[in-house]
């Protein structure tokens, strides 16, 4: 008998059609059947020896919420059968359906280690997805977001748990490269099974909504941080495997659920797969195609939701690492962003551009970051450039400000989607990585200034440490002193100065946090929360971006 082995996931969710996400134990029928009746199934597609299939739900009524149970085989799987006299953890999961025009409350953040198993210490402390759920779970007709974009580093695959460490040295010697890291698809799926095999996360999961995109740490620190950096990875023997099997991992666990019905039935690999007996070969050719000739492949996408566009922006597969021609994204990503930005203006009310790395930084690691760039491309000849590229590596300086004509290229476009007659309320740069949240708005354009509220929020993390390090480093990296020292960095490098100025409106906060945005026609409400020790959501900052 096939037997349940992780998810349900909800993954993609309108108002009549949904898929959820699951892997079984076994070759076998996957089938979802809601309470109203709305049903879809598949058949599982098979990868290194895992079982997976992505089940499309059609027929779903639009302002509904409907229970739903999973079955492999016929047999029911999810919810999972409880043990005799025991009452109910959670209630059944649920797939909600906003009516047209309704609006959406979009809830983000990034950085998340797995959490250790309940009655462990954890160093990290309350995981905010884990009191999320708890505070869904209590109150199931309460608030709830209508979706959840983790945006990056769901997973560690170079800083793995004790428990994880222990699996590794049982399989392979640990003192070969890459030792305690990861180093196959078999292991990275112990990392997933690890992270959403969480009680809590599990089944938050399965009744919300995800969106996700990677970021270095689903690789490995510092993924692609330059041509110098991929040169010396390559020549290690357990690179190559490494990040095939990163790739693969992520198109199998996080960029399926990404894509709606439509766009799956549309894709060639994804059908390729489904098709074959074992669908290992094809998607390891896929990735080596990602490796070789990144700009074949494309990791971001876009959702609309109502008037609410998001586009999930790949910041890491998608660079040109040339010193001379150096790019956040490349020319086809650009060209994809500033489509999918600019057509169909007027059309949407508010514009989410989810990218894992800040646009908008403190301004001392903005100047430095650039002022590294310059030195790296040789601005101060070659000892210079040497020593930034030491820099560059140890001090993770590689943010949108590390490609300067990439940061100009998003201000501009940023810019021309936000003027006019046709410009939404607002646009709004949703972001990680950096272990802290704040808020920032620029305050000075190239004449015109655009007429949407511009505003970069970063959120993070979800559940991580925060060493007192970057506590102290980016509270005064906003300060007036940092921003004179900047100015110095960026006066050696012979750096231009950027197209847009900023200020910080909120922050910084530290600890375990997620961000919710209410968006309703054309207001918008913030609200920052954190992770208390008694399973409780804090709220820390609340504000009106927009008028109501």
């Amino acid at each position: 008998m096939a037997e349940l082995r992780l998810g349900p996931l909800l993954r993609y969710a309108d108002g009549s059609s949904a898929t959820v996400w699951v892997e079984a134990s076994r070759p076998c029928t996957a089938e979802v059947r809601c309470a109203d009746g709305a049903h879809g199934e598949a058949r599982t597609f098979q990868v290194a020896g895992h079982h997976y299939a992505l089940v499309p739900v059609t027929g779903l009524t639009p302002g509904t919420t409907t229970p739903y149970d999973v079955l492999l085989d016929g047999t029911r799987v999810w919810p999972p059968p409880e043990a005799p006299g025991a009452s109910r953890r959670f209630p059944p999961s649920v797939i909600r359906t906003s009516p047209e025009g309704d609006g959406v409350r979009v809830a983000f953040g990034s950085c998340r280690w797995a959490a250790p198993p309940a009655g462990k210490h954890d160093p990290a402390g309350p995981d905010a997805l884990d009191t999320l759920a708890a505070r869904i779970a209590a109150d199931p007709d309460g608030e709830r977001p209508d979706v959840l974009l983790l945006l990056g580093d769901q997973v560690y695959a170079d800083e793995t748990s004790e428990a994880t460490r222990r699996w590794l040295a049982a399989r392979r010697d640990p003192s070969e490269p890459p030792g305690n890291e990861v180093a196959d698809y078999e292991e990275y799926t112990r990392l997933y099974h690890e992270s959403w095999l969480d009680p809590e996360v599990r089944w938050l999961l399965s009744t919300v909504p995800s969106c996700m995109i990677f970021d270095d740490h689903d690789v490995i620190d510092d993924w692609n941080t330059s041509a110098a950096w991929l040169a010396d990875m390559r020549a290690t023997p357990w690179w190559r495997e490494r990040l095939l099997s990163g790739l693969m991992s992520y198109w199998v666990h996080q960029h399926l659920g990404n894509l709606s019905p439509a766009e799956l039935a549309a894709d060639p690999l994804y059908t390729a797969v489904c098709e074959l007996p074992d669908g290992t070969d094809e998607l390891r050719a896929f990735a080596c195609r990602a490796d070789t000739d990144p700009a074949s492949v494309r990791w971001s996408y876009r959702r609309d939701f109502g008037r609410v566009r998001l586009l999930m922006v790949d910041t890491r597969a998608a660079r040109v690492l040339d010193e001379d021609n150096r790019a956040m994204l490349d020319a086809g990503e650009a060209e994809w962003l500033r489509e999918q930005a600019l057509t169909g203006r007027g059309s949407y009310d508010h514009l989410l551009i989810g990218t894992s790395l800040p646009w908008l930084l403190p301004h001392l690691v903005h100047d430095a970051e650039a002022w590294n760039a310059a030195l790296c491309r040789g601005e101060r000849g070659a000892r210079w450039a040497r020593f930034g590229e030491d820099l560059r590596r140890r001090a993770d300086l590689e943010h949108w400000a590390a490609f300067p004509a990439s940061f100009a290229a998003l201000a501009e476009l940023i810019a021309q989607a936000g003027s006019g007659p046709q410009a939404p309320a607002t646009v709004l740069v949703l972001s990680g990585d950096v272990h802290h949240a704040y808020v920032a708005e620029p305050t000075a354009w190239p004449s015109p200034a655009p007429d949407a509220r511009v505003l970069q929020l970063t959120c993070s993390p979800v559940h991580n440490s925060v060493p007192l390090s970057i506590r102290l480093g980016f509270r005064f990296g906003w300060s007036a002193a940092a921003r004179a020292l900047g100015r110095r960095f960026a006066r050696h490098g012979r750096c231009e100065q950027p197209p847009v100025n900023w200020r910080k409106k909120g922050g910084p906060w530290f600890g375990n946090q997620l961000m919710t945005l209410t968006l309703r026609g054309r207001s918008a409400r913030l609200r920052l929360e954190q992770a208390q020790p008694n399973s409780v959501l804090k709220t820390v900052e609340e504000s009106t971006l927009t008028p109501i």
